[in-house]
């Protein structure tokens, strides 16, 4: 048997096989950056026979920007991306090595789940590549691409990763759509049930993207941004118009190259990964928000997101405390709570917040406060902090007052009791500032912490 020929011809075999991943690799990476690892893996079960050409996974390194990643792509095409246990092995080699080379990971990930025929085996595999995944999870950055559908326990990998893209046709389901269709009694689309627009509850950190240079765009961006803490920057300019307006919106117009994540949930709380004077950030905008265990929780996952990769957190906070309905009080809400709380006591990560709408009970208590561990607090002079909002204020202050009227006299509580001045006064906060000069501030708070 001539060996050079033989090999040859398998490496053709193994091309053809994953024509389409390939192309897909192609598209992400550097020209001429990817380095296959584990290619002639097959799998040991004789259940699949040829078909499992090098099970239907690729794995290795490459280049994205000029930055090494490892690779983790999905050939659809072979035994429809299934899992297998050789192939779950394949990938946690491949994590073994990126954490042992503090490299990031992106996974191309496109799979209708586990394949048959390996029963209870698969099942171990899938085990070990779970914990190899999560035990990563704030050693190196992991990025999964959903080039198609991704369910069953592979939709489970998906949801280990620092950072998901979906396009259009994007479906991450941990159960088939058809099955969750038959269960609902409804006629869904994929999309319905798993897209971008459908999973509002998930607490996913989502990015949705055009195509797979998009997502590689974003990824350079990200490993730029941790990469590079401190970039050259406009430091000492006001921002007059935040003086006319300092609400969510405004306030994330000074955010500079931001990219938003999860923003398909929970609207009124953004996480944005961002720079603000060239310093790298992990920046939570508040926009009028009354707590529930969903944004409690999108708030939790982005601030371990920042401890784990030491990017300074910094909060601009509107927060009236947990909303007062009865589907709230019986829900997660109190253990999303501690699970933050225990992320701030456990990290000496930077944290910097900013009181620029209402700060109300728990949402300056949880959010600003120097005692869950901010180094610097600021409220921006037409903020407000308190105990109870105005209203609830004005009636528990004043409702045996003669003439009692509770719009006049929620305007005197806020006068007399919200002033952040008299936080400041008691030592609380650092300052209260016009809101023209937010940006300087927390350039110099900044400084400070990571100088």
């Amino acid at each position: 048997m001539d060996r050079i020929q033989e090999l040859r011809k398998r490496k053709e075999a193994l091309k053809k096989a994953g024509g389409s991943v390939r192309k897909e690799i192609e598209s992400l990476v550097d020209e001429n950056s990817f380095v296959e690892l584990a290619a002639l893996s097959f799998s040991k079960s004789e259940f699949y026979e040829d078909e499992a050409r090098g099970e239907g996974v690729l794995t290795g390194f490459a280049t994205i920007g000029g930055y090494p990643f490892y690779l983790v792509a999905q050939n659809f095409d072979v035994i429809s991306g299934g899992l297998t246990k050789a192939n779950c092995e394949k990938i946690a080699k491949t994590l073994n090595a990126a954490e042992k080379n503090n490299t990031p990971v992106v996974y191309l990930l496109h799979s209708q789940g586990v394949a048959v025929g390996e029963g209870v085996s698969v099942l171990e595999g899938i085990s070990e590549l779970l914990l190899k995944a999560t035990q990563l999870k704030g050693t190196v950055m992991q990025y999964a691409y959903l080039s198609g559908g991704v369910y069953g326990s592979v939709a489970a990998l998906a949801a280990v990763c620092d950072v998901m893209f979906f396009e259009d046709k994007s479906v991450l389901s941990i159960n088939s759509p058809l099955v969750l269709a038959a269960k609902e009694n409804k006629n869904l689309k994929a999309e319905e049930a798993g897209g971008y627009a459908a999973l509002t509850n998930a607490g996913l950190p989502a990015v949705k993207v055009k195509n797979l240079k998009e997502a590689g765009a974003h990824i350079k961006s990200i490993t730029e941004l941790l990469a590079l803490p401190v970039t050259e920057a406009e430091l000492n300019k006001p921002s007059p118009t935040l003086n006319k307006s300092s609400d969510a919106k405004a306030i994330s117009s000074i955010l500079e190259n931001g990219l938003e994540l999860g923003a398909n949930s929970c609207p009124e709380v953004k996480t944005v990964l961002a720079r603000i004077g060239g310093i790298a950030v992990a920046a939570v905008v508040f926009d009028q928000v009354k707590l529930n265990a969903y944004n409690v929780r999108k708030i939790k996952n982005f601030a371990e997101l920042a401890c784990c990769y030491a990017l300074p957190l910094v909060t601009f906070v509107d927060c009236t405390g947990i909303d007062a309905t009865l589907a709230v009080n019986n829900s997660g809400v109190l253990k999303e709570i501690t699970e933050y709380l225990s992320i701030l006591d456990a990290t000496d990560t930077a944290k910097i917040a900013f009181v620029t709408g209402k700060a109300v009970g728990l949402g300056y208590s949880l959010f600003a406060s120097k005692s869950v561990g901010f180094d610097y607090t600021f409220a921006l002079a037409n903020a407000e902090v308190s105990l109870f909002e105005s209203a609830l204020g004005a009636e528990i202050e004043y409702s045996s007052e003669k003439g009692f009227n509770k719009e006049k006299f929620a305007k005197i509580y806020a006068d007399e009791n919200a002033d952040p001045v008299n936080a400041a006064k008691n030592g609380y906060l650092d300052d209260v500032i016009e809101p023209q000069f937010l940006k300087q501030y927390l350039i110099a708070a900044l400084q400070t912490l990571i100088g």
